[in-house]
């Protein structure tokens, strides 16, 4: 199966947006998208935006997509590339799209001059797992992530 890639643009929203419910589905966390469409076109496509997106092809039908956005390595003195999110619609998994979209994630990192390509994933996703083992990502279980959000972010604020 042939697949292509292009930059996402703001006609791409209605469908990055079924895909974000489809990941949050398929992560058993649909209730936790609080996304629209015009909270992502301001974030992805208006003044200020600071992610990118891909979304992945065949024949002209949209079969996935990547977000990211731009880090930054104290160590390494450079910008690095994270991905948000990487999702692949049921219908097109196991034919090498999540990897040709990596593979076109790391051409941009280098082209931009990044350090680093990083990614989490849930420990449970064996598939993604898979993928990312076989493209030669090393899991780095020496750090813990942290997040607030909601309340705990507020509540931390107004201290």
């Amino acid at each position: 199966m042939t697949f292509t890639i292009r930059r996402a643009t703001a006609k791409d929203v209605p469908t990055i947006l079924q895909f974000i419910r489809d990941l949050a589905e398929f992560e058993k966390a649909l209730d936790q998208v609080e996304a629209t469409e015009a909270t992502l076109e301001a974030a992805m496509f208006g003044p200020g935006a600071v992610t990118s997106c891909l979304i992945l092809e065949k024949d002209a039908v949209a079969a996935g997509f990547a977000i990211w956005f731009y880090s930054f390595s104290t160590w390494q003195g450079r910008k690095g590339l994270y991905l948000e999110d990487l999702y692949v619609a049921p219908a097109f998994r196991g034919r090498g799209g999540a990897r040709f979209v990596l593979t076109q994630l790391a051409k941009i990192a280098l082209e931009q001059g990044c350090g680093r390509f990083e990614w989490s994933v849930l420990d449970w996703n064996t598939p993604a797992i898979r993928v990312y083992d076989g493209v030669g990502a090393e899991p780095q279980s020496e750090w813990i992530r942290y997040r607030l959000s909601g309340d705990r972010l507020k509540a931390l604020a107004e201290q």
